[in-house]
């Protein structure tokens, strides 16, 4: 099929070359015109549809494939030159040392200070004796000495692990663990949950920053240590390279324990390049506010690369807050915004004040946008372009929806044929997810707007094809597929559900964990949480599925946040009526003060699921709805009901 529209698209440019030269060559050049459109009509009436949408969608793949086209030049360039972002950024200090690099709650920090604070770092470690390919775990809330920190161990070629701020005890210690860290740093403000664990740490070397006083835990005190070290450039027998890791960032162990996803060099300058290249940002008029958790991919990585090696300023802040986020962008000029997960629900739920469209912010890039919202979003706040992302800190299948489409997660280019996509779309299993394959034992492609698996073929050498993996070797290969559309090639598996349109669009679907099976119907959560929420007044919900003896599937569930109990039961009925096909609407409410969310503001539903809805061994308020009636509270005789088969589902 491909063969035969390359053939049209020859024969279209042939055509096009013959007219040229007809003034030259008369009658001949007219004969092959001719017969070039006689040979190409059959073909045209049969690619219509292909030529329309590839019209339509030209404007958006040529702005995609020109920025695409220097992130990759610049990308070869790195590789070329063994590039690290250390080298990347001491060039930056070199040249412009008095430009700001981050502000954070009113400080300029510059280059100069960023890299001699590094410096402090990497001559610290590199006196105690570590050396390239050491872990040392960070556990910090967001501020500039927490890029300063990995930046200065990354000189000397040690590896950082970014620790979630918000793990405590067993998920604190494994994942100081896995990593096999030799030390962590920890602020003092979260001194108490490292030594909640301290019988744990007997191994492990515990520097604490942020106290001028004397510890007498046995923990070596950073902030005194670091008033007597050089500020020079560490001088490094093994200099670290362009493949060499640079970080570890973790999974957020919604549904278990966080996984350590390997993080080279080579990987944190793509993410540069595509955010700087992808976005359009420019060098001397952009400042990037970054509320997102440093440990987060995010905010990390996206909201730290232009910084470190585009001269970029980034606003940073240690949690995000839904009064402060406007105010931060006014008061700083800050022009491009970060979101992530329910970020953008709770700004929209907030009381209208002036400065949400009195701001300089010309675009927000992140991901989780619920498109239900994302209309009323944009024109609140006023913002020129989203950017919504689609991509994870291991993987390689990363999109970016660049000319606001709606929903969109990001798109391929209409203009190229499949076989040169680096994503696709998958059929698999309803029930295991695997992937289904067609007689000649390959994988079969969704067609337009049919849901599947999302996955990224895997080209090792490529950085932006690359699939780095994680430290357990296991769960790396359990992330990937082998002869998918081709002998021997491999993908990495997303363990997503999505959908793409004819244009090229992807929309985000479901977590595969989260889909579940009602009435003999795929219920996806997510796309029913963002309804939900918007019935219920922009509330925190999250939906899951729950078991009812006697009957086949899951039956919808809603948590829903009401600590005043306001909730109009009777106008969320007429509401998902409306919204949603019988088979998806939610069976059961449960009524909640508050969900547990990670802390990337993701929801965390596993603990719910398993409680389900007897109200038995729920304090929290649990409502029915039987039919297209009302919902009803669920008492201890009407729970009998429903599990014994009298109740009507």
């Amino acid at each position: 099929m491909e063969v035969r529209f390359a053939f049209l698209i020859m024969a279209i440019v042939g055509s096009l070359m013959a007219a040229s030269l007809s003034s030259r060559f008369g009658l001949i050049a007219r004969i092959v015109q001719l017969g070039l459109a006689i040979a190409v009509l059959p073909i045209v009436s049969s690619y219509q549809r292909k030529i329309y949408v590839i019209l339509r969608t030209l404007p958006r793949d040529i702005k995609f494939l020109y920025r695409y086209v220097n992130a990759e030049k610049e990308r070869k360039q790195f590789l070329r030159n063994n590039s690290t972002v250390m080298k990347l950024f001491r060039e930056q200090a070199r040249l412009y040392p008095d430009k700001p690099c981050f502000i954070f709650e009113g400080q300029i920090w510059t280059n100069a200070d960023i890299d001699k604070y590094s410096n402090r770092i990497a001559n610290i470690f590199q006196k105690a004796g570590y050396v390239k390919s050491d872990a040392v775990a960070l556990f910090m809330p967001n501020k500039p000495e927490y890029i300063a920190t990995w930046l200065g161990l990354g000189k000397i070629g040690v590896v950082t692990a970014l620790i979630n701020t918000n793990l405590r005890m067993q998920s604190l210690v494994h994942c100081l663990s896995i990593a096999k860290v030799k030390a962590i740093i920890y602020a003092d403000e979260l001194a108490f949950a490292v030594d909640e664990i301290r019988d744990s740490l007997s191994e492990v070397t515990r520097y604490r920053q942020g106290t001028d006083i004397p510890c007498t835990d046995g923990a070596l005190n950073l902030n005194g240590i670091m008033a007597k070290a050089s500020d020079e450039q560490p001088i490094v027998d093994e200099e670290p390279g362009y493949k060499d890791n640079l970080l570890y960032i973790y999974t957020s162990g919604t549904t278990g324990l966080p996984k350590a996803a390997l993080f080279p060099n080579s990987r944190y300058l793509l993410v540069q390049t595509a955010t700087y290249h992808m976005l359009g940002l420019r060098q001397n008029k952009d400042i990037i506010y970054n509320p997102i958790p440093l440990y987060h991919m995010s905010g990390g990585i996206v909201g730290t690369g232009c910084a470190l090696i585009k001269g970029i300023p980034s606003v940073l802040r240690t949690k995000f807050s839904v009064t402060a986020y406007w105010t931060d962008c006014i008061k700083y000029n800050c022009t491009i915004s970060q979101y992530i997960g329910e970020m953008c629900r709770y700004l929209l739920s907030a009381p209208p004040r002036p400065e949400d469209s009195t701001h300089p912010v010309r675009l927000m890039v992140g991901n989780g946008m619920r498109s239900q919202i994302w209309k009323n979003f944009v024109e609140r706040f006023k913002i020129k372009q989203v950017n919504e992302v689609y991509g994870s800190s291991e993987g390689n299948a990363n999109i970016i929806n660049v000319d606001n489409t709606v929903g969109a997660v990001g798109f391929v280019p209409s203009i190229l044929p499949k076989s040169l996509h680096p994503v696709a779309v998958i059929r698999v299993n309803q029930e295991t997810h695997d992937p289904i394959r067609g007689s000649d034992g390959f994988c079969i492609r969704c067609e337009p707007n049919e849901p599947g698996m999302f996955i990224g073929l895997i080209a090792q050498g490529n950085a932006s094809r690359e699939f780095n993996g994680y430290l357990d070797k296991e769960a790396s290969r359990q992330k990937t597929i082998e002869n998918v559309f081709s002998k021997g090639d491999k993908a990495f598996i997303t363990g997503d559900i999505l959908v793409q349109d004819e244009f090229g669009y992807f929309y985000f679907k479901d977590r595969t964990g989260d889909t579940f099976r009602w009435k003999g119907e795929n219920v996806a959560t997510a796309e029913v949480e963002g309804v939900v929420s918007n019935v219920a007044g922009y509330r925190d919900t999250t939906v899951y599925g729950v078991q009812v003896p006697g009957m086949e599937g899951r039956a919808g569930m809603a948590a829903i946040v009401d600590p005043d109990s306001l909730l109009d039961f009777k106008a969320l009925a007429e509401g998902l009526d409306k919204a949603l096909p019988s088979y998806a609407r939610p069976i059961f409410l449960r009524i909640v003060k508050e969900l547990e969310l990670t802390g990337t503001f993701k929801l965390k539903k596993i603990n719910l699921q398993k409680e389900g809805f007897d109200p038995n061994k729920i304090q929290d308020k649990v409502y029915f709805r039987s039919g297209n009636k009302e919902y009803v509270e669920v008492t201890p005789k009407l729970y009998e009901e429903i599990i014994s088969g009298s109740a009507k589902l």
